[in-house]
């Protein structure tokens, strides 16, 4: 697997120097390595659209003196090269696990920034999140928050996982199951801990405990059949960014089926005695019932 992490600080240190007028074609730019990917997948995908009206990302309709700042501090941290680390690091730890496996040839990474004043990016995501679930294509967005720093490595090699787990695992929109997101999340972030400890793990999957914890893996467990893409952010994000998505809430709280999926996860492991690393191609179903959670899918 070919891993090219993209140089988006020097695209976006230029972007906002630009004129306001010149910015969101600048921006489609930034995003074309993952232009082809995602089209294949989903028609003909707006990019920039998107990075604005759910993306959780920078604005590129106005001024905001924070951006460049913001840039430059990621810079310094060295971010980008951090990514890079961790991510050859987790294909390292997959492909000795699983030899053979299934993966896109070349994987294209994308880190934005993020939009210091949304919400869902900077309280409930601790500063910063990704998307996987493509091979071939991982988008990183974030805003440099301490967690976000220490952490956005990680969060690559979480989205790793799910790029590796969807070039062998169906992910149909009609017919993906509550389970199957519940499962690949859990995975991902047991997989973060077996490559860097507790510590490197996201708010996601962590954030829920005791009775809370409890109530939701019943909620989230109960509602493992339930089918389509457009029904499942109520159980996997909670009911803050199901509105968000324009969704029924269902009453469970942010991140909850990363929780429930982190538990069910831990089970299956424990059952089997395989890694995170190891199962990342394995059907739901199967994690599922080693976990002892009944399905009917």
């Amino acid at each position: 697997m070919k891993i090219i992490v993209h140089d988006t600080a020097s695209a976006m240190l230029d972007m906002f120097r630009r004129p306001v007028a010149e910015r969101p074609d600048a921006l489609r730019e930034l995003y074309r390595p993952l232009e082809g990917v995602m089209s294949a997948v989903l028609g003909e995908a707006d990019l920039v659209g998107t990075h604005q009206r759910m993306g959780s990302g920078c604005r590129v309709d106005r001024e905001d003196d924070r951006y460049l700042p913001a840039v430059r501090r990621m810079r310094e941290a060295g971010v980008w090269p951090r990514i890079e680390e961790a991510l050859a690091a987790a294909w390292e730890r997959i492909d000795g696990a699983v030899p053979g496996v299934a993966h896109a040839d070349t994987v294209h990474v994308v880190l934005v920034l993020g939009n210091p004043d949304d919400e869902h990016l900077t309280v409930r995501s601790g500063g910063y999140f990704g998307m996987g679930g493509f091979p071939g294509a991982i988008q990183l967005v974030m805003w440099p928050t301490e967690t976000a720093l220490a952490k956005i490595g990680y969060a690559a090699a979480h989205e790793l996982h799910h790029n590796v787990r969807y070039a062998n695992v169906v992910w149909n929109p009609a017919t993906v199951t509550v389970g199957e997101q519940v499962v690949a999340e859990g995975l991902a972030e047991a997989f973060v801990r077996e490559l860097a400890g507790e510590q490197a793990m996201g708010p996601w999957a962590t954030a829920l405990t005791g009775a809370e914890l409890e109530r939701s893996y019943r909620k989230v467990t109960a509602g493992i059949d339930v089918t389509g893409m457009g029904n499942l952010p109520p159980y996997v994000h909670g009911d803050a960014t199901a509105r968000l998505l324009g969704c029924e809430p269902v009453g469970l709280p942010d991140f909850a089926g990363y929780a429930a999926g982190l538990r069910i996860a831990d089970a299956h492991l424990a059952a089997t005695g395989l890694t995170a690393a190891a199962s990342v191609a394995l059907p739901a179903r199967e994690v599922l019932t080693n976990a002892g959670v009944p399905t009917d899918a």
